[in-house]
């Protein structure tokens, strides 16, 4: 009887992982220096392959920086003293359609734009205090002083 309830059990942690997994827009490639992560539930310092959800902050210290891939395959790299936030992050690698806002509180982004760059730029933006910045091109900076 033990022996099916620790089954059950180790089911159940499957799944839990897996659906994490699900939930994962992307994944932090390198991490340089002071990087944080701002979940709706909490803050943490983060690492180099760990995942990223929609509605995540990162935030980078003085002298850091931090690269992530997106399941488009868009990368974005973060540069010092800025704080960019996932706000609608979504890619159906099925059926090959989603959308990508981010929004850039300060400091600077690089982006090479990925499947939904190249093929739906209409569906790619990255949001400033002061602008919106629409996708036209494939490789571009934005900086918020």
């Amino acid at each position: 009887m033990k022996f099916k309830q620790w089954g059950v059990n180790l089911i159940f942690l499957a799944c839990c992982v897996m659906g994490a997994q699900a939930q994962s827009v992307g994944i932090l490639k390198s991490v340089q220096g002071k990087v944080g992560l701002n979940q709706p539930s909490a803050v943490r310092s983060v690492y180099a392959g760990d995942g990223v959800q929609t509605a995540d902050r990162i935030v980078t210290g003085s002298g850091s920086s931090a690269t992530l891939t997106l399941k488009d395959g868009s990368v974005v790299s973060v540069g010092p003293n800025s704080t960019l936030m996932l706000t609608d992050v979504k890619f159906d690698t099925t059926t090959q359609e989603g959308s990508l806002i981010l929004n850039l509180v300060q400091g600077s982004i690089r982006m090479v734009t990925g499947w939904l760059g190249k093929v739906h730029p209409d569906q790619v933006k990255v949001i400033t205090p002061t602008s919106v910045v629409g996708v036209r091109g494939t490789d571009f900076i934005v900086e918020v002083p």
